[in-house]
């Protein structure tokens, strides 16, 4: 099974937090699930951490994993993921959950994420969520 493993989920993961979603990704990992990384989860989890070491330790554990390429049309599919949800009043905070989204919906993969704004986003466009 391919799962792209959202920000949210990276970023307590390397926190050593302990919840729902990251007892999955071990066990994804532990099942030899094919983890996959697009560039903007890369960008969001880089660009918050503070310390040289761990941003180089955590920049070599992404290019182990498959990446999810895009292109013009996953950011058209982003923009109107976002126009739609804001047409049926509801406003996603953060665009680059939108264009993740997008990702998502293209490759055809299993999602796995800890932010409320994908709830809202997989009632429109189911996200395989896990």
């Amino acid at each position: 099974m391919k799962v792209l493993v959202d920000s949210t989920v990276w970023i307590d993961f390397f926190a050593a937090r302990q919840n729902d979603q990251i007892a999955r990704l071990k066990q994804a990992i532990r099942d030899g699930d094919e983890i996959c990384v697009c560039g903007c989860v890369w960008l969001e989890v880089l660009q918050g951490v503070r310390l040289e070491k761990e941003y180089v330790a955590i920049k070599s554990h992404f290019q182990k994993l498959s990446y999810l390429g895009d292109d013009c049309s996953t950011y058209e599919l982003g923009a109107t993921i976002y126009r739609e949800l804001r047409r049926d009043g509801i406003t996603i905070r953060n665009s680059i959950d939108c264009l993740i989204a997008a990702v998502v919906i293209q490759h055809g993969v299993n999602f796995l994420e800890h932010d409320r704004d994908y709830k809202f986003i997989d009632q429109h466009f189911p996200l395989n969520r896990i």
